[in-house]
């Protein structure tokens, strides 16, 4: 949504999914925290989440501001902000961060 693709997500290994995810946010003076929704190579919009927080912080680095979620809380999460699939521990460009955190 902020610009740059990522990569497609794999399917060729399935992903187990713990019960809570770290979600990487921007944080927006209105409404809070904004969940990162970014566009695959395919154009679909991906919610990035990650199973564990160094994870994230590879991904998106050091500084990334991120919430704790409830896999429960992915429908809720979906009707706020639109986003066809979740990416799961995604890989991110280095275009995408700047300062320790996505750009």
């Amino acid at each position: 949504m902020w610009g740059g693709t990522v990569p497609q997500a794999s399917t060729s290994s399935p992903v187990v999914v713990p019960p809570v995810l770290y979600v990487p946010v921007r944080p927006h003076p209105d409404i809070g925290n904004y969940p990162e929704v970014r566009t695959l190579a395919d154009g679909r919009l991906a919610l990035l989440a990650y199973t564990a927080l160094d994870r994230l912080a590879d991904a998106c680095g050091e500084n990334q501001p991120w919430v704790l979620l409830s896999v429960s809380e992915l429908g809720v999460i979906k009707a706020e902000h639109a986003f066809d699939v979740v990416a799961f521990d995604p890989q991110l460009p280095a275009v995408l961060l700047k300062d320790g955190k996505l750009a």
